[in-house]
């Protein structure tokens, strides 16, 4: 057995946790790559009757589910014909009451601007068991794939993770963007691009300079991932040119100064879509 197969093997002695019939299993499948996400994600993928998953989850790692389990799309893109929640969290909930191992498979981490939170209510009401398998945000991974540190010490001791839309698909309301830009150098967006020139001049509007540091991190994480790097004035005319592929995460502040030299990821290293 060779060095690698023998690693994977020890996976068979693990000690996981038992994934219950009738329980919900909330997972994290990271980023984008499929290697990206956790040894107990694997293991949830392999014991899953149906895997219910949106629409950032690759082909690739749902080609490592059991050979039995049932696959479910319930994806949610904006402008583009998508899942109802409350049908999706009834779909968990009949499921798990039929005594099936639900797997709930969510890009990034469950918990980070995504439905979880909403959904493990809903489970806990209807007195479904369920059990949250955090993954690696966008934020944080999607920018180390950039060449991206979210915090140096040199730069930064805060951060502020923004989302880019509300419930309604608008820019959230109830934010206080005063406070937003001025509380932290760095500032990380979600589900930003289509509000991005919007965003960025209230930004501005609450005292933020023209020439702060703005990447965009596009398809992070997987082969055809694309970095672009402007500032938060000229963020204009880079929406108007219509030059942002997704989904991306938008970072804004000092930390993008240091792809210069960690740019470990460019063309010439993408290797695999494993990572």
């Amino acid at each position: 057995m060779n060095r690698k197969k023998q690693h994977f093997a020890a996976l068979e002695n693990a000690d996981f946790p038992a994934f219950e019939a009738g329980e919900v299993w909330l997972v994290g499948a990271g980023p984008g790559a499929p290697g990206l996400i956790s040894l107990l994600g694997y293991f949830a993928l392999g014991e899953a009757d149906i895997i219910i998953h949106d629409a950032l989850v690759s082909e690739e790692l749902l080609g490592m589910a059991g050979p039995d389990a049932s696959i479910v799309f319930a994806g949610k893109r904006g402008g583009r014909p998508s899942a109802e929640q409350n049908d999706i969290t009834h779909l968990l909930i009949t499921e798990a009451k039929a005594g099936k191992r639900v797997l709930r498979l969510k890009g990034g981490d469950p918990f980070m601007f995504g439905r979880g939170g909403e959904e493990c209510l809903a489970l806990a009401r209807a007195g479904v068991k369920f059990r949250i398998v955090p993954g690696i945000t966008a934020g944080i991974g999607g920018l180390a794939y950039g060449g991206i540190p979210v915090t140096h010490r040199d730069t930064n001791h805060a951060v502020i993770f923004l989302t880019g839309h509300d419930e309604n698909g608008v820019v959230p309301q109830s934010v206080d963007w005063h406070a937003i830009a001025t509380a932290a150098p760095v500032i990380v967006m979600y589900m930003a691009t289509k509000h991005l020139a919007s965003i960025c001049e209230k930004l501005l509007a609450a005292g933020r300079a023209p020439g702060d540091r703005l990447a965009i991190i596009s398809n992070a994480t997987l082969p055809e991932q694309s970095v672009v790097e402007t500032t938060l004035g000229e963020v204009h005319e880079l929406v108007s040119a219509r030059q942002i592929a997704t989904p991306s995460v938008v970072v804004l502040g000092p930390v993008s100064q240091y792809r210069e030299v960690l740019d470990w990821y460019g063309p010439a290293k993408r290797k695999n879509s494993l990572g």
